[in-house]
């Protein structure tokens, strides 16, 4: 689970404990029914808890209570729930609309935001939708557009996911210019808060250094690669073994044998300071 998620569940589990200790039973009885007269935290923690029993359809009738009423939480959630058909039908064009919602009313005029954790990740759902659109919705590929909203996610809020994909569009110029070396400076970023795909990347660019003008660390960079594709679940597999195979074929056996043994013996291999120092 993303690190923002995590944090998200952790505060509703804490609103349920507030809710159950000071208003009563109607957040926390599954016999209870949903109340659309009750307040946004309460209706979300009642929604939290159906959701938890897999009455999802009931969860969804009290989180759109609650995001009705303005709950920034529960408007995720049910983002999410329509992002992933989870417990309804799925519709990508109603999950962005409900992201762009809570990025631009958790906005203040001082450009700050409430609920950071929530925004980050719509701003960052928004900036997954724009780079490859949404088929029959007004939604469609902007990739300088989706640049920016990772950007903006990466660096405001440090986002893992949002510098892994800032420095993979870098990497290659897609919607604007090329940049390897600020590529590698955001993978770098996003490979110290553990993300696997830029742990891959990363590790595939270090390997000879040319795409990123910086000198080789084959080591470093197999080493790198083979933790990643370990690491990695399936989708990312897919991508990462080629890199991987690709990189382990060319490299010497005496890199081959140090990036091995290295990967055996570690669960991580420290940040690159010819990345951290690179400046364009």
């Amino acid at each position: 689970m993303r690190t923002f998620e995590r944090i998200l569940s952790v505060c509703v589990v804490a609103s349920a404990v507030v809710l159950a200790a000071g208003q009563g039973s109607l957040a926390l009885d599954p016999d209870a029914q949903v109340n659309p007269d009750a307040g946004p935290l309460e209706l979300f923690s009642f929604g939290f808890k159906a959701y938890q029993r897999g009455e999802k359809l009931e969860a969804f009738e009290a989180l759109r209570y609650a995001a009705d009423k303005g709950h920034p939480g529960a408007r995720w959630k049910l983002g999410k729930m329509y992002a992933e058909g989870d417990g309804v039908p799925e519709n990508d064009y109603e999950a962005f609309k409900i992201f762009e919602q809570i990025v631009r009313d958790q906005e203040d005029e001082n450009g700050s935001y409430s609920n950071a954790a929530y925004v980050a990740s719509a701003v960052v759902a928004l900036a997954d939708y724009l780079r490859v659109g949404i088929p029959n919705s007004p939604v469609t590929v902007d990739l300088p557009r989706a640049r920016q909203f990772y950007f903006h996610a990466a660096s405001f809020f440090g986002d893992a996911k949002a510098q892994f994909e800032l420095g993979r569009m870098l990497l290659y110029g897609d919607g604007g210019r090329a940049n390897p070396r600020q590529a590698a400076r955001w993978l770098n970023l996003a490979a110290e808060k553990g993300h696997v795909g830029a742990k891959a990347l990363l590790g595939y660019l270090l390997f000879d250094g040319k795409k990123i003008s910086l000198r080789p660390e084959p080591v470093r960079g197999l080493a790198m690669l083979t933790l990643a594709l370990r690491q990695a679940g399936p989708s990312d597999q897919q991508w990462i073994r080629p890199l991987q195979e690709e990189t382990f074929s060319v490299a010497s056996e005496d890199t081959r044998r140090e990036a091995l043994a290295y990967a055996d013996q570690h669960t991580e291999v420290p940040a690159s300071q010819s990345v951290v120092s690179a400046k364009n």
